[in-house]
């Protein structure tokens, strides 16, 4: 691949501020003036309009301090920040001054507003003396823009232990405007639990997370990555959560084994991920209480409902796990709660864009492993909650959604697979389209499969497309398609991957469903993956 001069100045700017560090406690907290770089965690942005976005940096020069502070002085440093038209910082178009204070762990949110519809900008940091990386970012087009163009990727379950990054790194070098982070951005266990075949190439530091000093102390190890780095220095990102920012396969206020103080994990969990990722003030935690469900308008061409399917939802039904279970169909279960539920209807009725894109965790359509008459699903999926399903998919038909497409993740593989209201009814309508991207490394290299299609498929044909290898998925959007390009890597258990563009479909204006345009099996790992690789979320090692 041939790499931009902008792509270059991003990828080295970003290592620059990132090192290896040991998995021991650092050094104890600095007094006086800071003596050591504290941008060893990157920058990043988020939650872009049309006349701002929020950008974010943590001050740590010693990020895996086991207090979690980062080797910080418990005193308030002043940051400076500056958002420029160009790269090189000619043409500084804001600046200014806030506070990295000792009880958010040293942690910057500058909001903005007033900036032009439809731009590039490049923002950085200053403290003590320090110069950060630099970022850049956008705002969105103007609410009434109705075409154009829109590149995005999506990705999600990047367990830093499993391997390493090198996907983020390629999908930084594809310069989207726009990245979805779709949940299990870090994982909770501690080194040795949740191991891959052949050994984890890397471990956590410290234990489980469970305290607000070990979340904060993980999500800075994740945040000394360099090539996640890249990743969140080339584009504004929108996150969602899922189970492993806080627990494996949590509902509510259910932990996934009797825990008398979840709540209180939950709200550290909860204080740590706003901490660390670049969200506006409407998602500051309120005890175990977090707004994390809104929009973000890309003008009239895409509306981006991004959803929260663990904080409301009831608990997994059967006891969790694949099973054939009716209280999977009882219409008083939710996934979303009532009041995000009528929220995302709502959303449907008053649409005028061309696409309407839910970005969410867990998988959508229904994925029946028993090939026999009984029905057989996730109870941790919305097949789990077969009824919420119903309701959200007839209220997009209903509305008249015009393109209604969910995005996906949390399954360790990539899938396409086309919605219907019936799914007992192979031949009936198809509604809507699911593109669910595979991790970045959960669960290790992976394999690939030559035809593209899941051993379910035979009696799931909506189920269109299916790869266990890692990778993210890369979009094109314009007013008359949808381009999906399912990206992989071969293997993450050592770094330098070469991406490749395994297969790509293409959804047009109006038409629901898939249109394969390119198929591109990697010759050296075509081979079938076992089945029992699919679904790793609802197996706790």
């Amino acid at each position: 691949m041939v790499l931009s001069r902008r792509t270059l100045l991003l990828s080295s700017a970003a290592a620059a501020g990132a090192t290896t560090w040991p998995l021991a406690a650092m050094a104890a907290p600095q007094t006086g003036p800071l003596r050591t770089d504290p941008f060893t965690l990157g920058v990043a942005s988020g939650d872009p309009d049309p006349d701002g976005f929020v950008l974010w940096t943590r001050l740590a020069p010693a990020p895996l301090a086991e207090d979690g502070l980062g080797g910080m002085p418990s005193r308030v440093v002043p940051v400076e920040w500056e958002v420029a038209a160009d790269e090189r910082f000619r043409r500084v178009v804001r600046r200014g001054v806030t506070a990295a204070r000792p009880e958010s762990a040293h942690t910057v949110h500058v909001e903005l507003g007033g900036l032009l519809p439809g731009r590039e900008y490049f923002y950085r940091f200053k403290a003590e003396g320090f110069l950060s990386p630099y970022g850049r970012t956008r705002t969105t087009p103007p609410l009434w823009a109705a075409g154009g163009t829109l590149a995005m990727a999506f990705a999600s379950c990047s367990q830093y232990e499993h391997g390493y990054f090198t996907a983020y790194r390629h999908l930084a070098e594809d310069e989207p405007e726009l990245i979805l982070h779709l949940g299990d951005y870090q994982y909770e266990y501690q080194a040795g639990v949740y191991t891959i075949p052949g050994g984890n190439p890397r471990d956590h530091a410290g234990p489980e997370t469970v305290t607000l000093a070990n979340y904060r102390q993980r999500h800075a190890q994740y945040k000394t990555d360099p090539d996640l780095q890249a990743a969140h220095a080339v584009a504004p990102w929108a996150v969602v959560f899922d189970d492993h920012e806080v627990e494996n396969n949590w509902a509510d206020e259910v932990p996934e084994q009797p825990d008398p103080d979840f709540p209180a994990r939950r709200a550290a969990a909860f204080q740590a991920y706003y901490e660390n990722m670049p969200l506006r003030r409407t998602s500051i935690p309120r005890g175990i209480d977090m707004q994390l469900y809104r929009r973000l308008h890309w003008g009239r061409l895409a509306t981006f409902h991004m959803l929260d399917t663990r904080q409301f939802r009831d608990d997994q039904a059967c006891g969790d796990g694949y099973k054939e279970c009716a209280d999977a169909y009882d219409p008083a279960r939710s996934i979303t709660g009532d009041r995000q539920e009528k929220w995302l209807l709502d959303g449907f009725r008053r649409s005028s864009a061309r696409w309407d894109v839910l970005g969410q965790q867990v998988f959508f359509g229904q994925r029946d492993n028993n090939s026999g008459p009984q029905v057989v699903t996730s109870m941790d999926s919305w097949d789990g909650y077969a009824a919420s399903r119903d309701r959200i998919t007839r209220g997009w038909v209903d509305a008249g959604v015009r393109n209604p497409v969910v995005l996906t993740g949390d399954v360790h593989a990539h899938w396409a697979d086309e919605l219907k209201l019936d799914y007992a009814d192979p031949t009936g309508r198809t509604v809507g389209t699911e593109l669910v991207c595979s991790s970045i490394t959960s669960t290790g290299n992976g394999t690939d499969v030559a035809s593209g299609q899941h051993p379910w498929a035979a009696w799931n044909p909506h189920l269109r497309f299916y790869n266990n290898q890692r990778g993210y998925v890369r979009t094109r959007i314009t007013p008359d398609g949808l381009t999906a390009d399912f990206r992989v890597v071969p293997y993450v258990t050592t770094p330098g991957a070469p991406i490749h563009t395994r297969a790509t479909f293409v959804i047009e204006d109006r038409v629901p469903g898939l249109h394969q345009t390119a198929d591109n099996p990697t010759p050296s790992l075509m081979s079938a993956a076992p089945i029992d690789t699919v679904e790793q979320e609802t197996s706790r090692p």
